[in-house]
């Protein structure tokens, strides 16, 4: 694995929504799905509003890697659990970056059940 640039980091983290493909057993990318992103610290993180039944979300752990588009960049990435310790930083993120939606939606996707659906995205390097 390798680690994200700084302007990655920046862009990514600053764009509005992400685009994610997770990949089918045979390594083809699934359509994207767009959905929120923040960035907490050096890493970036996506949860699913709907829980673990979610679609894109069972086939994302299924599958462990895909590929992402947001802020202008596009990159091959794996799907990696969140340092439990992690959370509190996400959640902030999460209420820094979307609380003008309101508490309604930002709910979907902070507090205890929140941390069961995170996805921490880990860049890949062209080789893997």
């Amino acid at each position: 694995m390798s680690a994200w640039t700084g302007d990655e980091l920046d862009g990514i983290g600053a764009a509005e929504e992400l685009r994610l493909a997770s990949l089918r057993p045979d390594g083809t990318p699934r359509p994207y799905v767009t959905m929120w992103v923040v960035r907490a610290g050096d890493d970036l993180y996506v949860r699913s509003a709907y829980g673990p039944d979610n679609p894109w979300f069972r086939r994302a752990k299924a599958s462990g890697a895909g590929r992402i588009r947001a802020g202008g960049l596009e990159r091959d990435v794996a799907f990696a659990e969140a340092d439990p310790g992690a959370h509190a930083a996400i959640d902030a993120a999460y209420h820094a970056k979307y609380d003008r939606y309101g508490p309604e939606i930002v709910g979907t996707v902070v507090g205890p059940d929140a941390e069961a659906v995170t996805i921490r995205l880990v860049p890949r390097s062209r080789k893997e």
